[in-house]
């Protein structure tokens, strides 16, 4: 019954956010169209539940055929990323596109981001359980690492950086989360997400309050505040920080 409500509930936002921001979509789309004459439509493969690879959405934010570059992580300075592609994303509405994917049911509001073969490839046993559940637009790890793309700059490696930094953090909120989470709670990281949008600071002491009522380590609480920099750690399930990308058998 609780899986039953939650998708209607994913159906009936979905419809009303889609409603709501059509046409902020559409500028966005005419924008990227006019920068390049290009589709402003970008379709990616990613990994959802039960390891099913599902095409994802979004608004076009690079120059074409970005991917051939095979970097998956994006730095504020990415070489790849246009110039209304920068604002778009700024404002996340390059993710808005999603809830077309929600509609569909390969995803679902909140769930941890769903992720590239690549990455998942090097999920360790522990991480896997991320994709027992339908991945999400949103989640308490994404309002606490909204700001990924300033993370990544200027580093060499913007793929080893996350995966050294963002990534150990990352999946370790995101499987307390999977395991503790509620409807009354989605609701909240639901409003934290568009609140994120005009006060990141006020989100961010939100999501720490509401970690610690879920019963959250003080070390997630902690670093849900995003008030320390980030050094680099190891991956939940792993036994030493990623020094590269060489993919772990599955």
């Amino acid at each position: 019954m609780g899986d039953l409500f939650l998708r209607i509930l994913d159906i009936f936002l979905s419809l009303i956010i889609l409603l709501i921001t059509t046409p902020f979509l559409a500028i966005s789309l005419f924008l990227v169209y006019l920068n390049d004459f290009e589709n402003p439509f970008y379709v990616s493969e990613r990994v959802g539940k039960n390891f099913r690879n599902f095409k994802i959405f979004k608004i076009r934010t690079m120059i074409k055929n970005a991917d051939k570059y095979k970097i998956d992580s994006t730095s504020e300075k990415d070489f790849r990323l246009t110039k209304v592609g920068k604002l778009i994303r700024k404002y996340k509405f390059d993710e808005f596109l999603q809830f077309f994917n929600v509609l569909i049911g390969n995803m679902s509001i909140v769930g941890p981001r769903p992720n590239v073969i690549r990455e998942v490839n090097l999920y360790t046993d522990e991480e896997k359980f991320l994709l027992s559940k339908n991945p999400g637009i949103t989640d308490p790890s994404s309002i606490i690492f909204s700001d990924l793309s300033q993370i990544l700059t200027n580093y060499e490696d913007p793929d080893i950086a996350y995966n050294q930094l963002v990534r150990p953090w990352k999946s370790r909120i995101s499987i307390f989360y999977l395991k503790k989470r509620n409807i009354i709670s989605d609701l909240i990281i639901i409003s934290l997400t568009f609140l994120s949008i005009f006060s990141r600071k006020l989100s961010l002491f939100f999501i720490s309050k509401l970690l610690k009522r879920l019963g959250a380590s003080r070390d997630i609480v902690n670093i849900s505040i995003r008030n320390k920099k980030l050094t680099p750690s190891i991956p939940p399930g792993g036994n030493a920080i990623v020094r590269s990308r060489v993919e772990r058998g599955k």
